[in-house]
């Protein structure tokens, strides 16, 4: 009933949000409307009706084009392979050959790949880009099966393999525990595909160290009460129909509730930039909103086994994870170079949980090991933003060079 209430509500606003977005795009091509002054006013009250809706179709990224030495490159989006809960997407520049390839993992946290834009924007200026492009659960058909915590690090291991040996590996956020444990595998594996680099960026592998409000909620209840509660069903009129799934507007309530005076602020901010004509620094927060609002369910076995091994027992970081029936060792990974990266005001993955991993790949000498620690950002601004690109990325960029 759960997922049914919420597709009954946003039928019913439907309309009424599409009419403020077509007042609002009006307003907008014909600012002196009339020559009345309330124009900028209605515009921006239209805008933030238009907001509330969510939506469920992955956003374009919109990237046509990279700066490479100074000059502009065309990019054109290609999948290279997928399966149906996944596209390996590539960002291919025209004429550039010879920079190393990057598989960069987007996090399935109930937002779609399209929140690492920015990530992917300021990279494809050094580097061969592909990314995880996670599809919808309930656009999957039943029939495609399941997809839980292994089926996750089988598709990591599937992509490295496919993309071939000296494929560095960047996991931004919930994926860095897959990641570690990919490349884990992999390693004692002896296979040639394994990463030379990996990095790990804002991600809980240690979820004991400094827990958060996302920590707290997890070992707050029984994994049988966010079964109970949280799962629901997609309704009939879905492709994925019957596929019990996390659904992605109760994620984005979730983290929206951590910090509502913040979000009301930028919406309140939003508002008056629109009224004072500055439209410029309004689209910026409208253009974040619209992507925050575009939400992506979670299958219920991904997310049930993600609270559980990562958030409850902490099994990686025990030596404890075994993934489709192996033990997960991370002291294999020998030939790896690693680089953790934290953010100092991260209020979903604090400091000290992404560090972890530098203890657990014991077998990597000193020189392959790497941590640094963002002052001034927030969970987001370990990725995206002025610091990541101008102190973040430099490390990100340095160790995947000098590994490759």
């Amino acid at each position: 009933m759960l997922y049914h209430a919420y597709q009954i509500y946003a039928d019913m606003i439907l309309p009424a949000c599409t009419l403020a977005e077509l007042a609002a795009a009006t307003l907008a091509a014909n600012p002196r409307s009339g020559g009345f002054d309330a124009v900028p006013r209605l515009r921006a009250a239209c805008e933030l009706i238009a907001l509330v809706r969510l939506t469920h179709h992955r956003p374009a990224f919109g990237i046509d084009h990279a700066t490479v030495g100074g000059q502009p490159v065309p990019v054109t989006e290609e999948v290279v392979a997928r399966t149906p809960f996944c596209s390996l997407l590539h960002f291919r520049r025209h004429g550039i050959v010879g920079q190393p390839r990057v598989l960069l993992v987007a996090p399935m946290s109930g937002h779609f790949a399209t929140l690492l834009r920015g990530t992917v924007q300021t990279m494809l200026a050094d580097h061969d880009v592909y990314l995880t492009d996670w599809h919808n659960p309930r656009d999957i058909p039943l029939l495609a099966g399941r997809f839980g915590f292994d089926e996750f690090v089988q598709h990591l291991i599937g992509f490295l393999q496919t993309l071939g040996g000296g494929t560095h590996l960047v996991a931004i956020c919930q994926p860095a525990v897959a990641a570690l444990a990919a490349a884990a595998l992999m390693a004692e594996d002896g296979d040639p595909a394994q990463p030379p680099s990996l990095t790990l960026m804002a991600g809980p592998i240690d979820a004991r160290v400094n827990p958060t409000k996302v920590n707290a909620l997890a070992m707050s209840q029984p994994l049988e009460w966010f079964e109970r509660t949280l799962i629901g069903m997609v309704p009939l009129r879905f492709a994925g129909a019957m596929r019990r799934v996390y659904p992605g507007h109760v994620q984005l309530l979730a983290f929206m509730s951590m910090n509502p005076e913040r979000h009301e602020q930028a919406l309140r901010e939003l508002y008056a930039l629109r009224e004072r004509g500055e439209h410029d620094k309004a689209d910026a927060i409208r253009d974040f909103y619209i992507e925050y609002f575009a939400t992506m369910d979670l299958t219920a076995e991904f997310y049930l086994e993600t609270v559980s091994l990562v958030f409850q027992r902490f099994l990686l970081a025990q030596g404890l994870l075994d993934v489709s029936g192996r033990r997960v060792r991370t002291r294999a990974i020998h030939r790896t170079a690693l680089l953790t990266v934290e953010g100092e005001r991260d209020d979903i993955c604090a400091i000290g949980q992404t560090v972890a991993a530098q203890d657990l790949c014991s077998s990597l000498r000193p020189y392959m090991r790497m941590h640094h620690v963002q002052t001034g950002v927030g969970h987001y601004g370990v990725f995206n933003g002025r610091r990541w690109e101008t102190q973040v990325y430099p490390l990100v960029r340095n160790t995947i060079y000098t590994s490759s």
